[in-house]
């Protein structure tokens, strides 16, 4: 045999090339790559972010200037001149509906002070509000307004007033309605404010008319002003409408990726910022990684050479020969490469016959008793647990309820108008629309909770492990009830479904499973006797 076709000759010409390849293209090509590509990742992800930051931010803005809105729009001219009358209409709004953490109230119509509060803040009733911007806009309006973010001259707090003006059928103002939110309260910014992006990075909500910093994850730069311009280059370009990502170098000196987005109700926007050198860590530890795995694949190559390579050839011929044997049962099994028809070659061809066979083997079996598990406790429509499963699992959150004193809740639910679409566009959509339903009902579930099918358009969600059944019944029913209100498209095709949901709670000891499904049934028919759309508890029936 010639050197040149020796396999020694190969190894060693091959791994020399290699390495030697492999260094260059690493060094001169893959990393500035990867570095591109790492900051367009980093780029994007953190836009991702500050979309969603600022959807939330947005959100949470116009809930509240909806609700106060609709406040004075309810507001009466009766109840406005009865300080009585007032004060418990205010009382009972902002028990019903807290979302103004600092209160809500009624300012009177020339600012010297308030007609009602609530809840009442002692000293608040004297101010003077004439002159304050939000009261000044609310005059001048007939939308709701949204107020500069400052602190409340009482405690200090950073705060947002929005208001409304409340006006007589001639146009006369007879009050001023506010309703002031504190920005470090839950339900408001909390998701920006306790949100940390990497161990470093954070987020920032900036008005550029007001030149502010409304909210940020380090509380020390709330309500602080921005920096002035030419501090930060991206900053003044942002603050002059730009917005995207960009690197900028901070106003203390540190560079920082940086993705801006607008909050389209108030003009303002949020910065999701994170140092450059957290941001672009993975590509100095590649490039360290990639120095020592050159130097180290050299050392092998050398060492290799020197020293290892008569031992790693001498045993493939006795190997190839063991591989037949492998292959006919007689010895155990050792994979190897096949490539060539050289000693490496006699030995694959062993090996592969070997592997071969149990590969399908082994591939048969474990696709039948994967089968066979999963369609006998799933849904074959939806993918969701079936009747026995469902009653299964059932059993042990009984069992767990009446160990450890927790709650359970079963919540049935039927689909209403769901027989129409079968009926009008086939069972191709009818089953399309039933996947739909699934993916919706599990969307937000715990991983101790249960999603079931019983068949047709019957569902059950099982709930285990609560400390108040009632409540997290609540708050899951009212979930489902918006998200199946949702369209549901097939094709070209839109669908509006109703849902229909009876609900039985259990604690103490452990019942039959079938006696808990059949109570939320009967609690879910119920519901369909009273118009449909809406939840029931079974024990409000008399079931």
């Amino acid at each position: 045999m010639s050197i040149f076709h020796s396999i020694k000759f190969r190894i060693v010409a091959f791994g020399l090339l290699l390495a030697v390849t492999g260094i260059l293209v690493r060094q001169y090509l893959a990393l500035p790559m990867m570095h591109e590509q790492i900051r367009d990742l980093a780029a994007a992800q953190q836009l991702s972010i500050a979309t969603y930051i600022a959807n939330d931010v947005d959100h949470n803005i116009t809930s509240r200037l909806a609700l106060i809105a609709q406040f004075a729009g309810d507001m009466t001219p009766d109840i406005a001149r009865q300080p009585q009358k007032l004060q418990t209409w205010i009382g009972e709004r902002q028990r019903i509906n807290p979302a103004f953490s600092g209160g809500l109230i009624a300012v009177r119509p020339d600012g010297r002070g308030l007609l009602a509060e609530y809840p009442v803040v002692p000293g608040r009733a004297q101010l003077d509000f004439a002159e304050m911007d939000w009261f000044q806009s609310a005059l001048r309006s007939n939308k709701p307004i949204i107020g500069k973010p400052a602190s409340t001259r009482l405690s200090s707090e950073p705060r947002i007033v929005f208001a409304a003006p409340v006006r007589d059928a001639a146009g006369n103002t007879l009050m001023v309605l506010a309703g002031v939110a504190l920005l470090n309260t839950p339900g408001f910014l909390e998701l920006m404010q306790e949100t940390k992006l990497g161990t470093s990075g954070g987020f920032l909500l900036i008005s550029p008319a007001d030149k502010l910093f409304v909210a940020s994850s380090d509380p020390s730069m709330v309500l602080k002003p921005t920096p002035p311009p030419g501090v930060n280059l991206l900053h003044d370009r942002a603050m002059a409408g730009y917005r995207g990502t960009g690197v900028t170098i901070n106003a203390n000196g540190v560079e920082e990726l940086s993705a801006m987005v607008s909050v389209p109700s108030t003009g303002w926007f949020v910065v999701a910022r994170m140092p450059t050198a957290e941001a672009f860590r993975p590509v100095k530890v590649l490039r360290d990684l990639m120095y020592k795995v050159s130097s180290f694949l050299l050392l092998v190559i050398v060492v290799t050479l020197l020293f290892l390579l008569p031992y790693i050839l001498r045993p493939l011929t006795i190997a190839a020969r063991a591989m037949r044997e492998m292959a006919a049962g007689t010895r155990p099994l050792a994979p190897l490469p096949v490539t060539r028809k050289d000693e490496v070659g006699d030995l694959l061809q062993g090996f592969n016959v070997l592997v071969e066979r149990l590969r399908k083997e082994e591939t048969a079996r474990q696709a039948s008793e994967e089968k066979l598990t999963f369609l006998a406790q799933h849904d074959s429509l939806t993918g969701l647990y079936n009747r026995a499963a469902l009653e299964d699992r059932l059993e042990q959150a009984l069992a767990r309820a009446e160990r450890d004193g927790s709650q359970v809740a079963l919540l049935f639910c039927d689909l209403d108008g769901f027989k129409e679409i079968n009926d009008l566009h086939g069972h191709d959509a009818g089953d399309d629309v039933l996947r739909q339903v699934s993916v919706r009902l599990s969307d937000g579930r715990r991983r101790v909770d249960t999603v079931a099918r019983l068949g047709g358009d019957e569902f059950v969600i099982l709930l285990a492990g609560l400390d108040d059944a009632r409540a997290g019944a609540t708050v899951v029913a009212r979930q489902c009830l918006q998200a199946i209100g949702e369209d549901f498209v097939f094709g070209e095709k839109s669908f509006k479904l109703g849902l229909s949901i009876g609900i039985a709670c259990h604690s103490g000891a452990a019942i039959a499973p079938s006696y808990l499904i059949s109570q939320a049934d009967i609690a879910m028919y119920h519901v369909k006797r009273k118009g449909k759309g809406d939840f029931f508890f079974i024990d409000e029936c008399g079931a």
